[in-house]
């Protein structure tokens, strides 16, 4: 089969290399370095599994910024464009996604589109009503760093739709993985769009739950991590996904709350909003414990969320960094993966060495082995290690 695919971030590139290895692909991006990327054999995110996979030489993959050249011909159309939450519209901007799916109607609308992006509930039934094309939404459910390892290694596979073209593309997602008897659960459009974001906000319910679990013992000097471990132990409870953070971040899990909240119009609720305030709460109490301790310099260690990602969009340091500099405390930020001087009027230093002889305090999100050596001045709510 020929596969499209528009959007080549975590999402579009994950699909590529897993689709790729038994079909042809052709991937879409707007960005020609990434493009260039891609038929280089280089990943466009940082994913060591996606690096492996694509220096092997062995899949059937090339990049294009040719729309055209993309669609002719293509059985499936995957969308894995950005739709980022709009405070304004109180909704995600789905633009990107609709500007497709009006480029397949026009270019080749017997592909079937495969909608990948999150999108509002009610999104693919308005867009069956308006254009005349077969899609469906089928969530993704991926760690940034290890997209392509999770769709190897898929947890379940969600289909917004019961068709023939539905149950022919899951049947796709389970050829291209290394496990078998996956879960595939085909749903109705809407419900499909409401798993994404109720799974979402779930694991953003239990980020926000563990770290006021962590701001309470640090508040009442107590050991987060005993009360932590003896709280796990309940096997309904489970030892994972319990590690203290500075607040969730990331691509999914800010933008999607505040889209199911908004999707609560008309629905009495006190929990989704609860757990996007938790967040707010959770940046607040981080400042607070940091500008206590009277530093004049502050390093931030790291903009990206975790090891092993290049993402620093809507991180949680960036809350905190707004805070202290609030306060007139000079921020300073040490970040690898940026050329720049500057980064919102705080000074990028590229000298590790630098970095940690000129800061009085060093706040690390998540802690790594070159801090050991000046760990007394580290301040982090990692326990653990783990994400």
């Amino acid at each position: 089969m020929k596969i499209a695919i528009v959007g080549l971030g975590y999402v579009g590139l994950s699909n590529a290399v897993i689709l790729a290895q038994k079909h042809e692909v052709v991937a879409v991006d707007l960005d020609p370095d990434r493009v260039a990327l891609i038929n280089a054999g280089k990943p466009t995110v940082e994913d060591s599994e996606a690096a492996r996979m694509l220096a092997s030489g062995h899949l059937n993959l090339r990049a294009t910024v040719d729309t055209q050249d993309a669609f002719v011909g293509a059985d499936f159309i995957l969308i894995a464009t950005p739709t980022s939450y709009d405070a304004d519209t109180n909704q995600f901007d789905t633009s990107s996604v609709v500007s497709v799916i009006k480029d397949v109607q026009n270019i080749s609308p017997t592909s079937t589109i495969v909608i990948k992006s999150t999108i509002p509930v009610g999104f693919v039934e308005k867009m069956q009503a308006e254009y005349k094309v077969d899609l469906f939404f089928s969530p993704e459910f991926l760690r940034e760093g290890k997209a392509v390892h999770d769709n190897l290694n898929p947890s379940r596979i969600i289909i917004g739709a019961h068709s023939e073209s539905a149950k022919l593309f899951a049947n796709l997602l389970c050829e291209g993985a290394d496990i078998e008897d996956i879960p595939v659960l085909h749903t109705g459009p809407c419900e499909a769009e409401a798993i994404k974001l109720f799974a979402n906000t779930f694991l953003a319910m239990r980020v926000a739950y563990f770290n006021e679990l962590d701001s309470y013992a640090y508040q009442r000097d107590l050991d987060p991590q005993e009360i932590i471990s003896g709280v796990s132990l309940d096997p309904r409870i489970g030892d994972h996904y319990n590690n203290p953070s500075f607040g969730y971040g990331g691509y999914c899990l800010p933008k999607d709350t505040k889209q199911l909240l908004a999707n609560y119009t008309q629905v009495p609720q006190t929990l989704i909003s609860a757990i996007i305030d938790s967040n707010t709460t959770r940046k607040d109490f981080i400042a607070d414990a940091i500008i206590k301790l009277n530093p004049k310099v502050v390093g931030i260690y790291r903009l990206v969320m975790k090891a092993g990602s290049d993402n620093f969009r809507a991180s949680s340091i960036q809350g905190v960094m707004k805070r202290l500099k609030a306060k007139g405390i000079t921020v300073q930020i040490y970040e690898p993966k940026m050329s720049e001087d500057t980064f919102f009027g705080s000074r990028l230093i590229s000298n590790f060495e630098d970095f940690k002889n000129s800061s009085d305090i060093i706040v690390a999100n998540r802690l790594a082995d070159e801090l050991d050596d000046c760990r007394e001045k580290v301040f982090s709510r990692d326990l653990s290690g783990l994400d």
